[in-house]
């Protein structure tokens, strides 16, 4: 989305025809229209960026090896040269969990220490990097097995990214840079000395190479030798550990979400932030970020454990990207480009007063609390039907993404449930009038009376009295309707096919949701949690929460929202059972969650997308991300137990 600051500039366009560039019409212009711009940012919120852009970190999204200083924009990217006897070299220029080049290790909030194992071609490194007050070292470590015939190459290239000014020369053992901050030299402490072979290496610029057989360290600001580099980089490494151990029987956890949110969370250059999209990988697949909603909701949860400002960074860039028509995207990506048609789960809220609190800071509810009450108040006038609320996708949106075949049809509609391919809405009509699915869904409404709920707490703390009994007033009316979903011969709320009239009896942990907006009394959640989420035909067993019943026709598929587990759900199933007196429930869903977001994490370091729920793992299939931080969530409810207990 254009800023103002943004939209001020001409927009420009290569005409080819022409030796100078062309100022484009609106057609030619590779963004987004603008969308209206949102409230000036709050002094706090301007000056929390300030603190969470600056220094060395590993903010670029295209590549884990690359390590740039903020604000500046000087850029020290780590590459790897195979070198052979026989056919073709090879370099590897970007580093990523999805190309399975990389083992993710510790990843410190402020980027004070990062750990990884490169792996390809049959080469294994080591990567580790330090903060010494402002400097960076960097120290590489052969670590492979396999001999070679020529040693591989490793590469330190020097530039400036997203266009900051700058300029980088080379010189004999070291690259001397120029930037707005003054200058910065990187040094490389190469026991061979740094080898002659520029003409070898694809890299455009200044570089530093060495051979890798045996460790290779680069420092900047000034010069340090393998020893001093080690030195600081087992500082730091003891540093990060004893910040772990102090967090207790939690610490695995904690090294879990901390490592895992410190990787995805990255600088986006064109609105001047750092944010943490899903994945890397899911945000150079979408030309450079991607911010969906509840994703990025759930990342500001998670970072609440040990980094305040990231927290609140996540939750309040996702609330920035809120439409013109009033609601929060399913996705807001690269080039201003976003969802227009539909919205995805409403769980801002809850998000944002979990928040406040955890630190009662009143300018964060005042910064999040318009767009939160614009976005509650788009549900009831977009997605009421029958007194129900619905999924819908309202194609006429403007701007419109023609690129996106979706919008205006069931499949977007069923988008915007975030359960993209839901056995739950295989046959769901879509009201092509009224932009909706004929579809009373438990899960939504349960979601959006626990925002009403959540909204009018934050009302009532900003004295907004008339706001509050609005949002208590729509709280009972749809808690209302909701209580009409009870079946008390299944024991359990719901769907309701509106177009037929007839109950749906498939079931997804969605149908537990009401537990979370307090809509079932004592006895009937035990009575959900007895038949259903303990039942092993359904719900229960080694590995859960399955997103689909194990008895439903579709479990096997195993694919992607048919019959996978997933992170949010089991997060939000846990805390519905927290409003009960069902505490072995409770204890038993928070275990189970971590011992199989443990195994993989164990054994891979990976953070799934969602995980089989027959095998408990994620890497059976291409369709679940290696490294995607809401699965940090199986984590994160084991986390939320053992503090319950503390207390």
């Amino acid at each position: 989305m254009l800023r103002f600051r943004d939209a001020a500039l001409p927009t420009v366009c290569l005409g080819f025809s022409l030796p100078l560039l062309t100022v484009c019409p609106a057609a030619c212009s590779l963004r987004a229209q603008a969308q209206p711009e949102q409230p000036p940012a709050s002094v706090q919120y301007r000056e929390l960026q300030q603190r969470l852009a600056q220094g060395w970190n590993t903010w670029d999204t295209n590549s884990m090896t690359t390590h740039v200083l903020l604000p500046e924009g000087l850029a020290i990217h780590v590459g790897f040269k195979h070198n052979s006897t026989e056919f073709a070299d090879g370099f590897l220029e970007r580093t990523s969990v999805g190309a399975g080049t990389v083992f993710l290790g510790a990843h410190a909030w402020d980027g004070s220490y990062t750990d990884l194992k490169v792996t390809w071609k049959k080469h294994v490194w080591r990567v580790q990097s330090a903060r010494d007050a402002g400097d960076l070292v960097l120290l590489v470590t052969p670590m492979e097995t396999e001999k070679f015939a020529v040693p591989g190459t490793v590469v330190f290239s020097v530039d400036f990214l997203w266009n900051r000014p700058g300029t980088a020369l080379k010189r004999a053992d070291s690259v001397e840079t120029h930037g707005d901050s003054g200058d910065i030299s990187v040094y490389c402490a190469c026991a061979k000395g740094v080898l002659e072979t520029q003409g070898e290496i694809p890299v455009g610029g200044a570089y530093l190479a060495a051979a890798l057989t045996e460790p290779v360290g680069v420092s900047t600001g000034k010069r340090r030798s393998m020893a001093e580099i080690a030195a600081v980089v087992e500082r730091q490494r003891q540093a990060y550990l004893k910040a772990i151990e102090a967090a207790g029987k939690s610490g695995p956890i904690v090294d879990a979400i901390e490592t895992a949110l410190g990787w995805d969370t990255v600088y986006e250059p064109s609105h001047h932030r750092v944010v943490s999209p899903v994945s890397r990988d899911w945000s150079v697949g979408w030309g450079g970020y991607v911010i969906f909603d509840w994703d990025t909701f759930f990342a500001a949860t998670m970072a609440a454990i040990g980094d305040k400002d990231l927290a609140y960074a996540n939750a309040i860039e996702t609330l920035h990207e809120e439409t013109a028509q009033g609601f929060v995207p399913n996705y807001a990506r690269a080039g201003g480009w976003k969802s227009s048609d539909r919205s995805e789960p409403p769980v801002g809220a809850i998000t944002v007063l979990g928040l406040y609190e955890r630190f009662h800071e009143r300018w964060f509810l005042e910064e999040a609390y318009a767009p939160l009450l614009k976005w509650n108040r788009w549900w009831t006038e977009h997605r009421d039907y029958q007194g129900y609320l619905t999924w819908g996708s309202d194609g006429g949106n403007e701007p419109q993404n023609l690129e996106d075949d979706s919008r205006g049809t069931r499949p977007g509609a069923i988008l915007e449930s975030g359960l993209d391919n839901s056995p739950m809405y295989d046959d769901t009509t879509y009201n092509s009038q009224a932009h909706v699915l004929e579809f009373a869904d438990v899960g939504l409404m349960s979601m959006y009376i626990a925002d009403c709920d959540a909204l009018a707490k934050m009302a009532d703390v900003l004295g907004k009295a008339e706001d509050a009994r609005e949002l208590r007033g729509r709280s009972a009316k749809y808690g209302a309707k909701l209580g009409t979903l009870w079946s008390a011969d299944q024991e359990i709320f719901l769907n309701k096919d509106l177009h037929t009239g007839q109950f749906s009896m498939r079931l997804s942990p969605t149908n537990f949701y009401p537990l979370m907006a307090h809509a079932a009394t004592q006895e009937q959640a035990k009575e959900m949690v007895e038949k259903h989420l303990l039942n092993e035909k359904e719900f229960w067993g080694e590995w859960v929460i399955p997103s689909i019943a194990r008895d439903d026709a579709n479990f096997h598929d195993q694919n992607y929202w048919r019959g996978r587990i997933w992170g949010p759900m089991n997060y939000l199933v846990y805390l519905g059972l927290g409003n009960y007196d069902l505490p072995e429930a409770r204890r038993e869903v928070a275990r189970k969650s971590f011992n199989l977001f443990a195994k993989e994490w164990t054994e891979k370091g990976h953070v799934h997308e969602n995980y089989n729920a027959m095998l408990g793992n994620g890497d059976d299939v291409t369709s679940s991300d290696k490294f995607y931080h809401w699965g940090a969530l199986l984590g994160y409810v084991e986390y939320l137990e053992m503090n319950r207990e503390a207390k």
